[in-house]
């Protein structure tokens, strides 16, 4: 273990932002540096404050499985080679997980019952971001090649951790992407302030010099279709994320300035990287209103705050949630508290309670505001309180309100995969679907999800793919589909 005391005579303490007025005029990262630059001059006392507990519930929040009081130990002890390896046993992408996790390995750790927990993510970016500065982290291809080729279907983090995993084993694997550039929403979702896309691009050209095969800007289904994917390749891997957006069928919503997320989301990217597309959605001088108070909701408030947006109100349906923990989610389960994100320390409005009855627009059928009431949940539903309608003047609306499931007609069409009663992929334990030789993982068979479960469902369908072809694996092999859909 770490410092015997550590848990009880060192506090907890987190990697310091940039100031709010500095950072929403440009797009870094909000951590001066980087995230794991930022937290390095108190890390190794907030390592050591990982206890000895006997069973490490961290390892159940998270479901990748990562040897958490292992590294924490290693930090302490200023081994830091030693902790970037046991960090990249368990996990391809840390820097991915370290910026963009929430964490819930923190929420289920065993100093967390009683004290603040372990600040696991901080530790967990400070190791690999230190690995890349002192260039520890090196490309590792195969040994030898087995001479069989694997088309994985989408390059988002699930897609990645499947190809670099199988890449290692000594396949021939070809990422095949729709967009110009690989990363998926890693690259064209996530703002800048979150994660720079150099963090990105740094870990694709490992990939391509283990051995990995980009070929971007090709649509699988239009550009090739599944069936020659099938006959070119000895097993296909569906990563195609979950992209269908959940809309909001109010009256109006014909009306111009209404959106989703991911419609303004990757114009923002590009236009944050010198690439700014034609007649650009923004919200500069524009009174805006979020519908979707998750992550995705967030990423569009920063970026509209740094577009000079002139009002921003972020909406949600559900009550405001409490400070701490619930009663009805016990630790080590991850609670549904009142978070602020760095979005969030910025400015704008956050409305809790709060239902869209209606899209007013103009006479030239330009939005120009939206009726609103408060709500309360009664009896499973969400129902209008009487006398609380208003409007809300607005000029562009960014509905971020979740995915409903994969873009999978082509697919579902051109092969008869079978979706499962949620419009998901369905899939066996292995991975595979009803078609030979085609597997799925990530939010097409999940269902929308965290970037850590991507991760460990790319790595596990690899164990499945090598197993298929080769007859056996030495791939890890996680907790199989159907025990995890009943996991957060």
């Amino acid at each position: 273990m770490a410092d015997p005391r550590g848990f009880i005579t060192t506090p907890r303490r987190v990697a310091e932002r940039r100031p709010v007025q500095e950072r929403v005029h440009d797009w870094k990262e909000v951590y001066p540096g980087s995230p794991g630059r930022a937290v390095l001059p108190i890390i190794n006392e907030q390592a050591g404050r990982c206890m000895d507990c006997g069973i490490p519930f961290c390892h159940t929040g998270c479901p990748l499985g990562n040897l958490i009081p292992e590294w924490n130990d290693l930090v302490w002890r200023d081994d830091w080679e030693e902790a970037l390896q046991r960090l990249h046993a368990t996990n391809n992408f840390p820097e991915f997980t370290g910026r963009l996790c929430p964490a819930p390995c923190e929420t289920a750790c065993v100093v967390g019952i009683n004290r603040d927990p372990v600040t696991i993510k901080n530790v967990e970016v400070a190791i690999i971001d230190k690995g890349w500065d002192d260039r520890r982290v090196t490309p590792q291809p195969p040994e030898w090649h087995t001479g069989r080729t694997i088309a994985v279907v989408g390059s988002g983090p699930s897609g990645l951790a499947c190809a670099q995993q199988l890449t290692r084993t000594g396949h021939t694997v070809a990422v095949f992407e729709r967009a110009d550039a690989p990363g998926g929403l890693l690259r064209y979702g996530i703002p800048e302030f979150k994660m720079e896309k150099r963090v990105l691009d740094r870990r694709i050209r490992q990939m391509k010099d283990e051995g990995t095969i980009f070929r971007c800007g090709v649509e699988v289904g239009k550009d090739v279709s599944w069936h020659e994917l099938q006959k070119r390749y000895d097993a296909v891997v569906l990563a195609i994320g979950s992209t269908v957006a959940r809309d909001l069928p109010a009256p109006g919503r014909e009306l111009k300035g209404i959106y989703q997320a991911m419609e303004f989301l990757p114009q923002a990217n590009r236009a944050a990287r010198g690439h700014a597309p034609e007649q650009q959605v923004t919200a500069e001088g524009k009174n805006v209103i979020i519908i979707g108070g998750g992550d995705t909701g967030a990423d569009c408030l920063g970026t509209a705050i740094r577009q000079q947006a002139k009002s921003i109100t972020q909406l949600e349906i559900m009550p405001t949630p409490p400070s701490d923990r619930p009663a009805h989610q016990p630790w080590p389960t991850y609670p549904m508290t009142y978070r602020v994100s760095s979005a969030h320390e910025e400015g704008g409005e956050r409305v809790y309670s709060s239902s869209t009855s209606e899209f007013l627009g103009d006479e030239d059928g330009n939005l120009r505001a939206l009726k609103i009431s408060e709500v309360t949940f009664e009896n499973g539903r969400f129902n209008p309180v009487e006398g609380t309608e208003r409007e809300i003047p607005a000029e562009l609306v960014l509905l971020a309100m979740g995915f409903v499931g994969p873009e999978s007609t082509s697919v579902v069409e051109d092969l008869g995969v079978e979706l499962d009663q949620r419009g998901n992929i369905a899939r066996a334990d292995n991975y595979g679907t009803n078609v030979d030789g085609l597997f799925v993982c990530g939010d097409a068979g999940r269902g929308q999800s965290l970037i850590v479960w991507a991760i460990a469902e790319g790595r596990a369908c690899a164990a499945g793919v090598d197993a298929f072809l080769s007859g056996t694996t030495k791939l890890p092999r996680p907790i199989p589909p159907t025990a995890r859909q009943m996991m957060v």
